[in-house]
Order: C-alpha cells, then structure tokens, then sequence
C-alpha cells in the first residue's frame, strides 16, 4: 500500500486555497490509505520565514491548524498526524541531506529566490529549506505526496536527494511523486492580486474558520469583470474571480444560472456575490461548527497530537537507525 506524507505551515488562519487545494486531499487520501496518511503541521519550516514566525503565537497557530484539519474531516484516529517539532528524527535526517545537496541546487529554488529578494539578511534556515522537506518525506519512505502545484520544484529535488542517497550509501528511500488537486491549483485571492496566500495578508484571503460577516464583506468589494462597468453591461464570468469561486461552493444548477445571468446581464454582480455567499456558507458552517467545539476541548486536540507523534516515531527511529547505520556513524 503506498504511503503518504504531507505538511501543512502554521503561519496563519488556514484558508479555502489550502482547503480546497490540500486539506481536502488530505482528507481522501486519509480515508484510502488509513494510517499509512502521514500529515504534519511543520512548525520548523514555519520558523525560517521571519515576518510569520512570532514565538508569541507560533504554538497557537500550531494548535489551530491542527483544528482546522480535524474539523474539515481529518479523523486522528484513522490517519496519523502530528506536530513535525515534535518528531526529532526530522531534524537530524535533514542534516544528513544537507551534505548531499549543492548549494547551486538549493539556490536554484524558485521559492527561495522569490523569498530570500525580500529580506536584507536571508537565514541560513531558508536556503536549506528543501533539504528538511526532502528529510520530512523521506524518513517514512513516503512515496505519495500531495501538494501544491507551487512545490513541484522541491518534489523533483527529494527525488534527486533520494536517487544520491542511494547511491552512495546503497537502496534506502523510494522516489516520491507528487499528487495534485487538479480542480484546484490556483485559486485567485479575493482582492484579485494574483494567487490566495498567506504571505499576501489577511485582504487575498477567505479564510476556512473566518466569521461569515467577515467573508460577506470580504466577497461584497471583491472585483469582478472590469467590463461590467455598469448593471447592464453584459460581462465574461471566466474573467471574474467571484465565478472562480462559485467553481468551489456553489452546485451546478446555480454556477449555470450565474454563467448565463453574467453574459445576458441578467444579474448583477452584487446579485451574484449574494448567490456565491449563500454556497460559502452551508459549505463553511459545519466546518467552523466543528472547529468550535475541537477548541472548546483543548485536551482531545493535543492528545490526538501526542499520540500521532507516537505513531510518527515508531516509523521513523527504525528508518533513522537505517541511514545512520548505512552512512557510517558509530552505534553504541
């Protein structure tokens, strides 16, 4: 049966570009492969990025994530997850990959350059950023990973990584591929400016657990075709991102009605966000319902946690006694 791993970044409120793109995958997968599903909230990566790493909020915003992906479906019974600080075999796998890997390859990484060119001083932590994601996947000889297509890059290197560690220290790690939500790779943010991220601010983002009046007000100036400058001029919904998300909430029966009601100017475009928020909130609602009672028992979240990083260790010490073994160092 084939083993998954994934990682998710507590550096912000999840919102509906992760849902839709990871957190729902995970979700699947989980009930597939059962505890051979291996998801983490990667509190280390979060750290090599400065502006998202407040030590104030950083277990917060741990624990949160682990909410979210609990009440979005993920059952911790049936799948194993867990916090990546909390599993220090990473760490140290890591490392090992670090001295496989050039600094030219990592410095080839679009994600780095795109970073690192808005810092005045880049951390070490952030070049060598894809040596522990290689080392994340790797330490469960995961060969499923579902990502974003924005990692795609950084799935080629840990097969690289895999294929060196191999063949210098004999077959150990398979060579992961990358599974994608084809129906959701680029989901725009609400304010129109390219790709929903977290590193744009909370104005790109809806977020999953965000209070429904927030999203509406959100949703309500959001831009939609420039063509449609005025009620009755008719417009191309394929130009406007509100249609996008209709795409993700709404059913069929609507998303056709909006489609014609935009061409004929039928309807407005305010008439068209109402429609869109309806769908945003039967889909968010028991999600965030959910989510609610998850924090009002904090024990049940951190237990769940505390036994998934049980189950992480239990693979990864026997596959980490391999590596050191098979690179050299000394067993006592």
């Amino acid at each position: 049966m084939p083993r998954v791993f994934s990682g998710i970044q507590p550096t912000g409120e999840p919102h509906i570009g992760n849902y839709f793109g990871a957190m729902r995958n995970y979700v699947r997968l989980g009930e597939e492969f059962g505890k051979n599903s291996i998801y983490c909230v990667v509190d280390l990566h979060a750290i090599t990025n400065p502006a998202a790493s407040d030590p104030r909020l950083l277990a917060q915003r741990t624990f949160e994530m682990a909410v979210a992906n609990f009440a979005v479906g993920l059952d911790p019974s049936r799948v194993t997850f867990f916090v990546q600080s909390h599993v220090p075999e990473h760490q140290e796998l890591s490392w090992i990959f670090t001295t496989l890997t050039p600094v030219g390859e990592l410095e080839r990484m679009t994600q780095y350059k795109d970073k690192s060119a808005q810092l005045e001083s880049v951390p070490a932590g952030l070049l060598m950023y894809p040596a522990l994601m290689a080392a994340d996947i790797l330490l469960y000889k995961a060969d499923t990973v579902p990502v974003g297509e924005d990692q795609t890059q950084h799935i080629e290197l840990t097969r690289e990584i895999a294929r060196k560690f191999n063949h210098a220290f004999g077959e150990t790690f398979p060579e992961p591929r990358a599974v994608y939500n084809k129906d959701a790779l680029r989901i725009p943010g609400v304010d129109g400016n390219g790709k929903m991220g977290k590193s744009k601010g909370e104005t790109s983002t809806i977020g999953i657990l965000e209070p429904l009046d927030s999203i509406w007000q959100k949703l309500r100036v959001a831009p939609t075709d420039p063509a449609r400058v005025r009620r009755t001029d008719p417009g191309d919904p394929e130009k406007c991102l509100i249609f996008d998300y209709h795409k993700l909430f709404s059913d069929l029966d609507t998303i056709q009605t909006v489609d014609a009601g935009c061409r004929t100017a039928g309807i407005g475009c305010i008439d068209c966000k109402k429609q869109l928020m309806t769908g945003v909130t039967a889909h968010l609602t028991p999600i965030q319902e959910r989510a609610e009672t998850l924090k009002a028992d904090p024990d049940f979240v951190r237990d769940a946690l505390a036994q998934g990083a049980r189950e992480a260790r239990a693979i990864a010490q026997p596959i980490m006694a391999e590596v050191r073994e098979k690179v050299g160092f000394l067993t006592l």
